[in-house]
């Protein structure tokens, strides 16, 4: 005799902290998408929020939309988003969790369409973070875990159809599970993604898997699973790939025969074909066949069917080479989240198409899923537009991940999520490794993972850095690349020539692009295209993932908030909140700010850096009367490009010729004539190949900028400015008095802090140093005729800074002469150079030099040499938290002029960092968000001699010793005229 079952055994199980419990009632996952025919539940259900899971739920309904994240949304208002990095947001020890839980309550009517009588009838839930718990009119149906991974359970036997019934989800945030989903990213509680009913006879394809490979040999394993029964006689599976007939592989049906492998509950079918001369898919041509699996009643009716989308690759390694169709390639990747400012982990298909236009734009063809399986639909995209997909696990222990690695009670976690992520994703050709997760130590729990793919799919790799991370040149652990996280430029080569090196090596995370960051970016493409074994990485990351927020309540804006930003900028009365702002006591700050782009989706000015890094076509050199072109794509000619060239002159000119791209396939060469005769007047000369797509491109229209090789022909002639006879006025502190400033040129040694330098312990030294807080005194002021000299010292907390400025009058203006003495003290300073501020008006600004995006030192390659004109309020990079920024590299001249074309004129004595702003380094210092920000009405005006490389030393390391500023002596010179 046993006890009666309690009122819920859900609850009374409590598998919010039993790691053993993975799943209960739940269907195996599998790659057969029920997307088409569907029922959708989408929209508004009923919800409530409680403080834990086993608390009563009430009688007050609210409204919260699904898929969405109650954090996010008003139904929400007690349990607010929180970003943590390492540290859990709670105290509780795996497999622990707080008893004061968030879980929210979904619940609708569902009407069943009648016309589903007799057959089997299936809900999905795509994605629930944490716990799912399932109950039909008030009956228990099943549990799930794994917030990132749909969920299916068979609803047969609990609903009629033609009848309505009661679907309640339960989901609760906090669990055993949240340690191993400790990701650098926001938590949230919610559906995020979309729930649907649908239906299928008894008997369905319960499972279907495609192997295509590059010499044009398909096989199509499909799983026929009877809900109810036996299986009939007379049922039968076919193919079709576009028109093509597949054959039944008789050979697999007589071998299971044999060895009864076919049972009452279970049946198995092959299909093959070859496709005679067939189109491959890459990342470059993204060719793909459409297959209709067909399962077929005795009668030859169809009672199911299954689409899919078929790309002929293959995927192996060959030393310690990733090959693609035996082809070597580089692996230009970036790591992805799904995040939208709005709707939290929620993502449609047009903001995940929009990703991925973006990112093909800029150069990028792989994607590393970080740290999670994706939504489905990031899969399809990236099959149709060309990505490498790198798939990633849903498991990331990283506050006790020593812990974790080996505790038997998470096993049957690790080894679910991952196997449940390979069935899901196997047909996909966009995915060519799989990843056993992130940031979890490395255990036993992983080599359990890694043999159940390594049996299952032994047509992909496998990765996974914690266990690479030990040994890179190892050969029996749990990863078939070498995969380290921002490991230092010097370390990759000096293993790629060791003489070591066993697998490929390939970063899933480098070059951190927190606030203004990604420095050395070309530093490391140049070393990985010239070093054989290394092959790329992914850059951390995508996204910045800040959540726009109201300001005056400090609540999320939600669904309703589109149009409340533009080009990175929130809209006033809003900012975009990063950790803490939402009152959260634990927390990590901005550093959940760090992406290529903004939260709107704005591309950073890294971007143009990586464009150009990853340019299909390039000048390989100039000479004599000719240019070198090279293709430097893996499988595609020039054909689908287009070019045009510019010539650049420092008189200010650009001239332009049309450019017909030569016929090359992959890694050739060939010589151009030079396209524009040179003018013989002197100064320099840059010729840049515009290049844009010939044709539209699923990815881009015809005419979209593809990058901008360029080349120097000539450099610079010598001038002299010849003084004249005039004064030049300064003050009692021998400051330089001039019409156009409103305050004089004096010696800046400071930047507000980028992320990179306070989070790499950099602007502490500098404050130690005081260079925030240089104090200016004169040595003297002595007068020559018209030339003025000024000596003074700017004093720090442990040093001294002798400064020295000549002012020379000069036709139409002053040259002025600057030499900086810098301490042994100061042996890494952020800048050497003037600051100085200008009257109200002068509000744009032209140049000739690098640009027209923002750049600097160790990230200039994506700004060409050219004539640009910018307005001064669109300079400033608007990063999440305001520091040094809207900086251009090797500036040679500028003007900055009011309407009227009245203004001044700077002519610097070589290429220097120069930026104008509205914001003094103080006011940007100051700040921890932009609406804190109050635009001045001049400019501020920065000329630098030397300017410190911005690195990645938030995540990884900082810039190299090259663009680190010494100390000793800095000169520079610089012309001040009135237009």
């Amino acid at each position: 005799m046993t006890d009666a079952l309690p009122a819920d055994p859900l609850i009374a199980l409590r598998p919010w902290q039993a790691p053993e419990v993975t799943s209960w009632g739940r269907l195996p996952m599998n790659a057969v998408d029920r997307r088409s025919g569907a029922l959708s539940l989408d929209g508004d259900w009923r919800f409530q929020l409680l403080p834990a899971p086993d608390a009563p739920v009430g009688a007050d309904w609210s409204s919260s939309y699904v898929p969405g994240v109650w954090t996010m949304q008003s139904a929400g208002a007690d349990d607010l988003p929180q970003y943590t990095n390492v540290r859990m947001p709670f105290a509780d020890f795996p497999p622990g969790s707080p008893d004061a839980d968030p879980t929210g309550v979904y619940e609708r009517e569902v009407d069943v369409p009648a016309d589903w009588a007799g057959r089997r009838i299936v809900l999905q839930v795509g994605a629930a973070e944490s716990v799912l718990l399932v109950h039909v009119d008030g009956r228990a149906v099943g549990i799930s875990k794994d917030s990132h991974l749909a969920a299916e359970f068979d609803l047969t036997e609990m609903v009629r159809a033609g009848e309505r019934a009661v679907v309640r989800l339960t989901v609760v945030k906090w669990s055993d599970a949240s340690h191993i989903e400790d990701q650098d990213q926001w938590w949230h509680g919610g559906i995020t993604r979309s729930v649907l009913l649908y239906a299928t006879d008894p008997l369905h394809l319960a499972d279907v898997t495609v192997r295509a490979s590059y010499d044009g040999e398909l096989r199509v394993d499909c799983r026929v699973r009877d809900a109810r029964g036996a299986l009939p006689d007379g049922w039968h599976v076919s193919g079709e790939l576009d028109g093509q007939l597949l054959a039944q592989d008789r050979e697999f049906d007589r071998v299971n025969a044999e060895d009864d492998r076919v049972s009452d509950f279970l049946g198995e079918a092959r299909l093959n074909a070859t496709v005679p001369e067939v189109r491959t898919w890459n990342a470059e041509t993204p060719e793909l066949y459409g297959l209709t699996v067909r399962l077929h009643r005795p009668d030859g009716t169809v009672a199911d069917t299954s689409q899919h989308r078929v790309g002929f690759r293959d995927v192996e390694i060959v030393g310690r080479d990733l090959l693609v169709n035996g082809e070597r390639v580089f692996i230009r990747g970036v790591n992805r989240h799904d995040f939208h400012p709005l709707t939290g982990r929620t993502v449609s298909y047009e903001d995940m198409r929009a990703d991925l236009v973006l990112l093909k734009r800029f150069g990028f063809n792989a994607i590393r899923t970080s740290h999670y399986p994706n939504d489905p639909t990031l899969y399809d995209l990236a099959d149709e537009l060309g990505f490498y997909v790198v798939d990633e696990a849903d498991i990331e222990s990283h506050d006790h991940a020593h812990e974790i690695a080996d505790d038997p009670r998470y096993l049957g976690a690790f080894v679910d999520r991952v196997s449940r992520m390979v069935l899901r994703d196997k047909n996909h050709p966009s995915v060519i490794i799989w990843s056993l997760g992130n940031e979890s130590d490395y255990g036993a729990n992983h080599d359990a993972a890694a043999g159940w793919v390594r049996r299952h799919d032994p047509t992909r790799p496998v990765q996974y850095e914690g266990a690479a991370k030990l040994d890179w040149a190892a050969t029996d652990d749990a990863s078939d690349i070498a995969c380290p996280m921002y490991a230092p430029l010097e370390d990759c080569v000096a293993h790629a020539l060791s003489g070591r090196q066993t697998r490929p090596l390939i970063q899933c995370e480098y070059s951190h692009a927190m606030g203004n960051s990604n420095g050395t970016l070309a530093d490391h493409w140049a070393a990985i295209e010239s070093t054989p074994g290394l092959q790329g990485g992914f850059i951390w990351e995508f996204w910045d993932h800040g959540i726009l927020q109201r300001v005056n309540d400090g609540r999320p804006v939600g669904r309703g908030g589109a149009g409340l930003y533009d080009n990175g900028v929130a809209a006033p009365g809003h900012r975009w909140a990063y950790g803490g702002d939402f009152g959260e006591t634990i927390h990590d700050g901005a550093f959940i700010a760090d992406g290529v782009v903004f939260p709107d989706r704005t591309p950073k000015p890294v971007l143009y850096e990586h464009r150009e890094i990853a340019a299909p076509v390039r000048i390989e050199c100039f000479r004599h009367e000719g240019i070198v072109l090279g293709n430097h794509q893996h499988f595609r000619g020039l054909e689908w490009l287009s070019g045009r060239w510019e010539l650049s002159l420092a008189d200010g000119r650009t001239l332009t010729a049309p450019a017909e791209l030569p016929a090359l396939r992959p890694g050739e060469t060939a010589a151009v004539p030079l396209p524009l005769a040179i003018p013989g007047d002197g100064g320099e000369a840059w010729l840049t190949l515009r290049v844009t797509t010939a044709e539209d491109q699923p990815w881009a229209p015809r005419g979209t900028d593809v990058c901008a090789p360029q080349v120097r022909l000539r450099g610079p002639s010598v001038s002299w400015e010849v003084p004249v006879d005039g004064a030049v006025e300064v003050d009692g502190e021998g400051l330089l008095v001039h019409p156009l400033l409103t305050a004089a040129p004096t010696l800046s040694l400071w930047r507000a802090p980028t992320d990179n330098d306070e989070l790499g312990g950099i602007a502490v030294r500098w404050r130690t140093w005081g260079l925030d807080a240089l104090v200016r005194k004169v040595v003297s002021v002595r007068q020559d005729g018209g030339l003025v000299t000024v000596a003074a010292e700017y004093a720090g907390t442990v040093g001294v800074v002798r400064h020295r400025q000549v002012f020379t009058p000069v036709a139409g203006g002053i040259r002025i002469d600057e030499e900086a003495e810098l301490p042994e003290e100061f042996h890494d300073v952020a800048r050497v150079g003037s600051v100085f501020e200008t009257v109200p008006g002068l509000d744009l600004l032209e140049w000739f030099g690098q640009g027209p995006w923002e750049s600097y030192p160790d990230r200039s390659v994506g700004a060409p040499v050219g004539h640009h004109s910018v307005p001064v309020d669109e300079l400033f990079t608007p990063y999440l938290r305001p520091q040094e920024s809207g900086g251009r590299h090797g500036v040679r001249r500028f003007t900055l002029s009011a309407a009227d074309a009245t203004g001044l004129a700077v002519v610097l004595d070589e290429p220097r960092q120069v930026s104008v702003t509205r914001h003094r380094a103080e006011d940007l210092t100051a700040a921890s968000h932009h609406d804190e920000l109050v635009p001045r009405s001049g400019c501020v005006v920065h000329l630098d001699a030397a300017h410190r490389g911005l690195g990645t030393a938030s995540c990884g390391p900082d810039t190299s010793p090259s663009y680190l500023i010494p100390p000793g002596v800095h000169r520079w010179s610089w012309t001040l005229r009135v237009l």
